[in-house]
């Protein structure tokens, strides 16, 4: 291993590892950018007030980012593994059987692979609709009912099936090179772009009449409204999901870094870069949608597919705005997918031998076989595995590494590659506030059909 901090190269096990620093980081912040981001986040801005929704926002992105990111990160990294291994680690170091924490980490292992399979749907319309955009297919229809029933068309069964097997080979490609020569160069090349792309509509958007009035609700805050608890829950579900806590995505990430990173810094990196992404879209979205006089009230797909092609049909240079927008979301749900997919390659890496190539293959058919079977209820499947599945594995991984593991495992984990030490507050925020966090957003989730 170099003693260049910034070069991690393999790791000390033999695994495939991350180049550097900013090569991690940079696929953490895609694993995290993702729909949440996009089509979530601005519309609870508009529903919740404004400011007074970002508000409770930032603080949970501050809690959660100070303890779940970088306790996800640290288990993948203290073990070398994903959740399987490191769960197995977890048990056996309290002279458990390895067998109970193997079985427990199959629960993120698998959730991750359903909402990969899930997902590979939704990315399957983002890649034709970004392609759309440069035919002129995608501001073709000349009301808003057209545009909703292109749309039906295309998330009916089966009603996709080309795109589906594109965005899987797209997939296996990157997926197949590896960590550095695969997952790291594309997140360094469209992470960037996607900023850049986000910025420049953000500015654009500006500069159109009737803009100002969405600048201005974005900014407006009253302080009645946070004594409203559902805007403190759906805070707390968005910075949560939209950090992509689950238990395997940023583990198995992390099981990628050396031992000489500093986790802490990153994680702030990551929290920083994910809440950026999140206030440029509201950013686009509220002011575009200011300029016609309208405001949010659809925040899944419908808004992507259906209101915001609408809008940019009727928009001064919206042909050319929507190639903008939809490349830039077409990177952020690559980068996404492919973390997903990431924790069951890795897995059947680990446990059962196979090489990097067959892995991809298998997971790739067995992804491809599923997702094209889910087309037409693509919503319902993942709303199952986002509200009942994935979130135990963030709990589980949180008791497993804040709890299972010795005392002072987390924190000398953490704290390897810092020369700073670590405050009194870890154990406090780690051990009990955030772990009871975790349960609270399981919870709620089930209670209230979903807050992620």
């Amino acid at each position: 291993m170099s003693n260049d901090k910034n070069q991690v190269s393999i790791n000390d096990v033999g695994r495939d590892g991350f180049k550097d620093r900013w090569g991690f980081i940079l696929a953490c912040v895609g694993s995290s950018v993702g729909m949440g981001n996009i089509w979530l986040f601005p519309t609870r801005v508009s529903l919740y007030g404004g400011g007074t929704f970002i508000l409770p926002y930032i603080f949970f992105v501050l809690l959660i980012g100070y303890t779940g990111v970088f306790g996800e990160m640290g288990l993948g990294r203290a073990n070398k593994s994903g959740p399987i291994g490191a769960f197995a680690n977890a048990m056996k170091s309290r002279g458990k059987s390895e067998n109970s924490g193997r079985a427990l980490g199959f629960i993120p292992t698998i959730a991750s692979l359903l909402l990969a399979i899930g997902y590979t749907v939704v990315v399957s319309w983002i890649l034709k609709y970004t392609v759309g955009t440069l035919t002129g297919a995608t501001l073709a229809p000349t009301s808003m009912d057209e545009f909703g029933a292109n749309f039906g068309g295309m998330a009916s069964a089966y009603g996709n099936t080309l795109w589906v097997i594109i965005t899987i080979v797209l997939c296996f490609v990157i997926m197949n090179a590896g960590i550095s020569n695969g997952i790291e160069k594309v997140n360094k090349v469209m992470m960037p772009i996607f900023y850049l792309l986000f910025i420049g509509l953000a500015i654009y958007i500006a500069t159109l009449p009737g803009a100002s009035d969405g600048y201005k609700y974005i900014f407006s805050f009253d302080p009645k409204g946070l004594l409203d608890p559902l805007i403190w829950i759906f805070a707390l579900g968005q910075a949560f999901f939209s950090l992509s806590l689950g238990g395997s995505g940023t583990v198995i990430y992390g099981s990628y870094l050396a031992d000489d990173e500093d986790i802490l810094s990153s994680a702030r990196i990551v929290s920083f870069f994910d809440t950026c992404a999140a206030m440029l879209a509201a950013f686009v979205i509220i002011p575009a949608m200011a300029t016609t006089g309208s405001q949010l009230s659809d925040g899944g797909p419908g808004l992507l597919f259906i209101h915001l092609p609408n809008l940019f049909k009727n928009m001064p240079g919206g042909s050319i705005v929507a190639i903008v927008f939809f490349v830039a979301v077409a990177f952020a749900s690559i980068t996404s997918i492919v973390n997903l997919y990431e924790t069951s390659i890795a897995a059947l890496q680990d446990e059962f031998k196979f090489s990097r190539t067959k892995s991809a293959i298998m997971i790739g058919v067995l992804g491809l076989v599923v997702s094209l079977m889910i087309q037409g209820i693509v919503g319902e499947w993942m709303d199952i595995v986002s509200i009942y599945i994935n979130p135990i594995g963030a709990v589980l991984a949180a008791i497993m590494f804040y709890w299972v593991f010795k005392p002072e495992f987390a924190r000398n984990e953490i704290q390897k590659g810092r020369s700073a030490s670590i405050g009194g507050w870890f154990e406090p925020m780690t051990k009990y506030i955030f772990v009871v966090v975790t349960i609270v957003v399981y919870i709620a989730g089930v209670a209230l059909g979903g807050i992620g």
